[in-house]
């Protein structure tokens, strides 16, 4: 199955997802065409399951599809579609075909079927016509099901690449759906969901930016000989590609460690790795390019802008480097060679209630 969601994910970017396409999104525009093929492909409906009409994909296959994403630098919510549709078809709920996303930081109250509160920071909520957040109390918490045109009012925002973070304000609205949190997830699943697909589109994003960086400096001449053929850009290069591989393999063991229940440890790992990769990588593909890297029309932004952005959503290098912290001092002495090597997953809600 990840063979052909690869195959047919990467044929389907390269020739839609070109970079005046996705110049043509800057500023938050909906990429329509884009979006009607993913949704007719079915992508959104791969982690769902069979019984409810999905492909019941592991999220070790859905990989590729959310590195892609990054290599392509494609505005579309996809990753987030994906995630949404996970998690309504955990609680047996019915996965939506159209446009859907979810709020991973989200204060709402949840009675009578109806909510009222606020979901923040929801990719592309002011075009999805749906959301899914997490409702209730912490004794008693929901997977709920929100139209966004129920909403009482939209705070409108981009992330630094031009991405839409919107806010959503609901005052009673009546929910499309709901169902209990399912007792093996973590009340934080979105949060930790979120940063594990955060993690593969970086390490996809690095992958096209090496690519374009390293057929740059191999073009480039300067002295009489290519600028790739000096030792400084070489090595320069070289530290790309380590960060570029130590990503990827970050970002792949947390989706593959993760099919029977999100692994803590590991996706924290992955996206501190990420968020590191992403800011040493942009800095030399910049230097390498010089003042090219620097014009609107050179397409080298959409990579660097998006790894800038993706590294501090759902959750900062520094914020999960904390949370790896307080899992290792929960665990204790005893508890360290199992947790390392066990790879347990753990809520970040839980960990940040107990005392270091």
């Amino acid at each position: 199955m990840r063979e052909l969601f690869e195959s047919t994910i990467e044929r389907l970017l390269a020739d839609l997802a070109t970079p005046e396409y996705v110049q043509g999104c800057e500023g938050g525009e909906w990429p329509a065409q884009l979006w009607a093929a993913l949704e007719e492909s079915g992508f959104a409906l791969a982690a769902v399951p069979e019984t409810l009409g999905g492909a019941e994909a592991g999220w070790g296959d859905i990989y590729v599809l959310a590195r892609a994403i990054g290599r392509y630098a494609a505005p579309v919510p996809l990753g987030e579609a994906l995630l949404a549709n996970w998690l309504l078809g955990k609680a047996g709920l019915e996965p939506r075909t159209g446009a859907i996303s979810f709020s991973a930081n989200a204060q709402l109250s949840l009675s009578g079927g109806k909510v009222h509160g606020t979901v923040q920071d929801v990719p592309w909520g002011r075009h999805v016509e749906s959301v899914v957040a997490i409702a209730g109390s912490p004794e008693t918490l929901s997977i709920v099901l929100l139209s966004v045109a129920s909403a009482a009012s939209q705070t409108l925002s981009l992330n630094v690449a031009g991405e839409p973070r919107d806010s959503l304000h609901f005052d009673n609205a009546q929910v499309l759906a709901c169902a209990p949190l399912p007792s093996e997830l973590p009340a934080d699943v979105l949060l930790m969901g979120g940063a594990m697909l955060r993690s593969a589109q970086i390490a996809g994003a690095l992958h096209g930016l090496l690519d374009m960086t390293s057929g740059y400096a191999s073009e480039r001449s300067q002295f009489g000989r290519p600028i790739g053929a000096f030792q400084a850009i070489q090595q320069q290069l070289a530290v790309f590609a380590e960060q570029t591989a130590a990503a990827n393999v970050a970002a792949e063991a947390a989706f593959a460690e993760s099919d029977a229940a999100f692994a803590g440890l590991t996706i924290a790992a992955a996206k501190v790795s990420c968020a590191e990769a992403a800011s040493a990588g942009a800095g030399i593909a910049h230097s390498v390019h010089g003042a090219i890297g620097f014009t609107q029309e050179y397409s080298l932004h959409l990579f660097s802008r998006r790894l800038w952005a993706w590294r501090s959503e759902f959750g900062s290098a520094s914020v999960w480097s904390q949370r790896i912290g307080q899992m290792v001092c929960a665990a204790s002495g005893e508890g360290y060679w199992p947790l390392v090597t066990g790879h347990a997953s753990q809520s970040l809600s839980t960990l940040s209630e107990k005392p270091l």
